[in-house]
């Protein structure tokens, strides 16, 4: 376990102290987010303008971080690179691009959302399909639908269907990351507590490989899940509430393909939905608003403001408070999710 400690105690040192320097740098260059007054039906969000001039795409010192992290941990012996875990390192870099550049339009541009995002998501949805063929083509990953191991339930999807699934999940997981991320630290939060889970998780499989064989090298996710949250804690610093400078989607966008790929490859992939329970909300609040809204002729909402952390703003709750109270579904969510994952275990360990 000393590799994985150690990948998060670097990330974080070098989140901690690469995010207040990338914010200096991003400062100086007018990398500023622009906020948003009025969403697309012209109704006035929560009031954030205090907020302008906050640097944004802090994500690249979480992305740096981690990957500093992982990279010195190998050098004990014993800790080997694995296919599996360069390709998902592959696909973070990829969707961590996408976001960095849609990053540089926002800033560019002085628009909330840039010019990319009509196509952000055809972008991503590409390059995620992408990432699962690369996986399925390049390592030995097990294409069976699972929950908490690869044999429950253990169907068979074949690679072709499991492409499908897999774009799919990172697709939805990314997205639902980059909504959640519109309160100080509450996506940067959540998403710690879902790295730490997967921490575990692939640490189970390792200790564990009669019962999670078709694990690859689950010591190497050990420490890629290890880096992220250390990176995640540091970046969070600076991030919490009143933020000193946001993540942008470099940094949403990454840590969502990170915490799917992490589901993928330790096969949890069903179990991802109470792992990321807090962003499957938050993505839904979204979905469930476009359904009532169009359902009702353009006429009716079901939320004041969706993502659903702005309904609750604008009823009256103050932003520390929503974020706090996120936080705690987040936690719990994730608890939920290790008690099905370690009940499981022990009803099958359990002669």
């Amino acid at each position: 376990m000393i590799a994985p400690l150690l990948a998060a105690g670097i990330a974080l040192l070098v989140s901690l102290f690469g995010t207040a320097l990338v914010t200096r740098y991003f400062a100086a260059h007018g990398s500023t987010q622009p906020i948003l007054v009025k969403d697309d039906a012209n109704i006035s969000v929560p009031a954030h303008s205090h907020k302008a001039g906050t640097p944004t795409m802090g994500g690249v010192a979480i992305v740096g971080a981690a990957l500093v992290g992982y990279l010195i941990s190998h050098i004990r012996r014993g800790v080997v690179f694995s296919d599996q875990t360069l390709v998902v390192i592959g696909g973070v870099l990829a969707m961590a691009a996408i976001g960095l550049v849609d990053d540089l339009i926002k800033v560019r541009t002085r628009h909330n959302r840039g010019v990319l995002w009509k196509h952000k998501g055809w972008l991503t949805l590409a390059v995620a399909f992408g990432i699962a063929t690369a996986l399925v083509l390049t390592t030995d990953i097990d294409t069976r639908l699972s929950l908490t191991r690869g044999d429950l339930p253990g169907w068979q999807l074949g690679k072709v269907v499991w492409v499908l699934w897999a774009g799919l999940l990172i697709f939805s997981t990314t997205n639902a990351v980059n909504v959640t991320d519109g309160l100080d630290g509450l996506a940067c939060g959540s998403a710690l507590l879902g790295f730490v889970a997967f921490t575990g998780i692939a640490f189970w499989g390792f200790r564990n490989p009669g019962l999670y064989g078709t694990i690859v090298n689950p010591y190497d996710l050990t420490v890629f899940a290890a880096s992220f949250a250390g990176a995640c804690a540091g970046f969070l610093w600076w991030n919490a509430a009143p933020a000193t400078v946001f993540m942008g989607d470099v940094g949403a966008l990454a840590l969502g393909a990170a915490l799917a790929l992490l589901a993928l490859t330790t096969n949890t992939q069903l179990l991802l939905v109470l792992i990321c329970g807090l962003n499957v909300i938050e993505i839904g609040s979204v979905a469930l608003q476009m359904i009532v809204f169009r359902a009702t002729g353009r006429r009716r909402r079901l939320f004041r403001l969706s993502p659903i952390h702005h309904h609750f703003e604008m009823v009256g709750w103050a932003e520390t408070k929503v974020i706090v109270r996120f936080w705690l579904i987040a936690g719990l969510s994730v608890a939920g999710a290790l008690a099905v994952y370690i009940s499981d275990f022990t009803h099958h360990a359990t002669p």
